[in-house]
């Protein structure tokens, strides 16, 4: 049986809409899963859906202004309280995996949102700690911390937030089939702070963590450069590359070969994949939106849901 996958359809303001109805209508997505959509049924209308695609949980928004797609208060109600519906449903069982379109931490902040964004809001209402991550062909990358300013990272950078994101890390790899998956762990500072000259969380943190890691048995480096770790993930000669913080995963992930990137959270009581950007409010209502990162997240969530 093709598993059941259950998508947000984002901000109705921004492409998600336009975005979620392409993916509807995509062969090889049909194919591969059955499709369940929870957002606005004006946006999602006049991006094309229609009953025979696929059905509808309506979760409207109160008098949206598509004319001047912006993020507004309507926009960050409707496209919260769908995603907080699909998390009650997908802890019933029912489907094997959730897909979300992009939504605005702008729009959440007016609508006085609990969490500015999807991760967030999944930890809070899960009680556990989900681990960021981003694939994208042979590339899988995952995060330590998340949307954090990059003058607090020293201060939450722990030995044991790290183990704990990499035991996470080394689960998801094996999800993809990696037995006994290697990882390559960043380092903070340049250089890996050069022996404590230009920074100390490499001896202080970093290296006993990935030592803590080791002795139980997981596969994962002394903390590498960056730009040498992301360089040896890029050759192959790990399965996954574990990023401190937002950029240093998402810069070079951006950028290398291979399809759309994925955008995954692992650690739930469900798979959850996203495309790898935003709501491009630009863009929205002129169909011009690529549907290529969501077909990519509603394919990989199917993955997911039938066991890597």
């Amino acid at each position: 049986m093709k598993p059941s996958i259950l998508i947000t359809a984002g901000d109705p303001l921004g492409i998600g809409p336009e975005i979620t109805v392409k993916t509807l209508k995509d062969p090889a997505v049909r194919r591969a899963c059955s499709l369940y959509v929870i957002g606005d049924a004006a946006a999602l209308g006049r991006a094309g859906w229609t009953a025979a695609l696929c059905p509808l949980i309506p979760v409207n928004a109160v008098a949206p202004d598509f004319p001047r797609p912006r993020p507004t208060r309507a926009g960050g109600l409707a496209s919260l309280a769908a995603v907080m519906l699909a998390a009650r449903l997908m802890r019933s069982g029912f489907f094997g995996a959730l897909v979300t379109a992009p939504v605005s931490k702008e729009a959440w902040a007016l609508a006085k949102s609990p969490a500015p964004a999807h991760t967030d809001l999944f930890r809070l209402l899960e009680r556990r700690e989900p681990l960021m991550l981003f694939s994208r062909g042979r590339v899988n990358a995952a995060l330590v911390t998340e949307h954090l300013p990059v003058k607090d990272l020293s201060r939450k950078i722990t030995k044991e937030l790290v183990e704990e994101k990499a035991a996470l890390f080394a689960g998801a790899l094996r999800r993809l089939g990696k037995k006994n998956p290697s990882i390559t762990l960043c380092a903070l500072n340049p250089h890996a702070g050069d022996g404590g000259v230009i920074g100390t969380e490499e001896l202080r943190v970093l290296r006993p963590a990935a030592a803590a890691l080791r002795r139980r048995g997981l596969r994962i480096s002394d903390p590498v450069p960056s730009d040498a770790a992301w360089a040896a993930h890029l050759a192959g000669r790990s399965d996954g590359l574990l990023a401190l913080y937002h950029d240093q995963a998402l810069a070079p992930l951006k950028t290398a070969p291979g399809g759309p990137a994925v955008h995954w959270t692992w650690g739930l009581s469900f798979p959850r994949t996203s495309p790898a950007h935003g709501t491009a409010f630009d863009i929205a209502g002129k169909r011009r939106a690529d549907p290529a990162g969501m077909k990519a997240a509603a394919l990989f969530a199917a993955r997911l849901a039938k066991g890597g």
